[in-house]
């Protein structure tokens, strides 16, 4: 998989290149990435990049003449040059595993199997970036990150070239180079090989279901369990006791399936605690139900939904 970001602030990114995942991913070259300075696609002599916007207002745009230049060196004519139709743009759904499935993310695979590439607007306008569409567009053999600045980017860039609009977060930063930096991250370590045990990005929060997964051990009953959407589960290692704290008793006991018992509850616990947004739209099982309604939820159809009691 290659990237491709454009910025107005190239050196953004090159500490983020030197460090963890992303540094193994490029020295082993399972990923590989170009950096395009905006500034370089300007023809004056102040190498404007942004102007003032119609109709008045604060702030400055990013003009659309640099934009273009940029991507149509990367070899992207406008989408429709290359008979694409904008992608379906609509709240996440929910996939048969429970776990947030973005609609613009699965159009760019479906499409992406004839082009390959897909440039993707970073702005706070965007669909929610999540896990399941850092998944739907791992097939993609080039990802096209387009860096927004100041009070946006000239919406007819948006319209004639991008294929995606995607947002990191319900918060507001002053450009998207550190979101590109997320989406590259997040992407990255789903691509096989880059960590060291590809299991990793299956057993944390807003992994796949319990029932995709088959990284049991021969003879082994796995201890772990997969979030299905949800938050992980809290982890320890040595010393068996800290700050007057121990590690549960059940995760020392070696009984694995009574650990991944443990787990499993203390996933509903901690989405019930800090996301029971997401219980909403996850695929529980009975037990999950019932260990939910001990920890105080109050399930779909009752008063206050989703929330905890008393």
């Amino acid at each position: 998989m290659r990237f491709e970001i454009i910025t107005i602030f190239p050196e953004f990114f090159t500490g983020f290149f030197e460090h963890g995942v992303v540094r193994r991913a490029l020295k082993d070259g399972l990923v590989s990435v170009g950096v395009q300075d905006l500034r370089e696609f300007t023809h004056d002599r102040h190498r404007t990049v942004d102007d003032r916007p119609f109709g008045g207002g604060e702030g400055m745009v990013l003009k659309p003449e640099p934009l273009a230049e940029a991507l149509e060196s990367l070899g992207i004519a406008a989408k429709a040059e290359r008979g694409l139709s904008p992608p379906t743009l609509a709240p996440e759904k929910t996939r048969q595993d429970g776990a947030p499935h973005s609609v613009a993310g699965t159009q760019a695979v479906e499409e992406g199997a004839v082009a390959g590439t897909r440039v993707i607007l970073l702005s706070a306008q965007g669909l929610r970036f999540t896990q399941a569409t850092a998944r739907a567009l791992l097939p993609l053999e080039r990802v096209v990150l387009l860096c927004g600045r100041y009070e946006g980017v000239d919406e007819r860039i948006n319209s004639l070239y991008c294929d995606m609009e995607l947002s990191i977060g319900d918060y507001v930063l002053s450009g998207g180079e550190l979101a590109a930096a997320v989406v590259m991250d997040a992407m990255t370590r789903l691509v096989p090989g880059v960590l060291g045990n590809e299991a990793s990005s299956e057993f944390e929060s807003f992994g796949i279901t319990d029932s995709e997964i088959s990284a049991d051990e021969i003879g082994v009953p796995r201890s772990q369990h997969g979030s299905g959407g949800l938050l992980d589960y809290p982890h320890y290692t040595r010393p068996a006791e800290f700050g007057g704290l121990a590690a549960p008793e059940v995760l020392l006991s070696g009984d694995h399936q009574q650990i991944r018992r443990w787990r499993r509850e203390q996933q509903l616990r901690k989405t019930l605690e800090n996301r029971p947004d997401l219980l909403d739209r996850a695929q529980l099982s009975d037990e999950d139900r019932r260990m939910l309604v001990s920890l105080g939820w109050q399930p779909v159809g009752w008063p206050s939904r989703g929330r905890r009691q008393g």
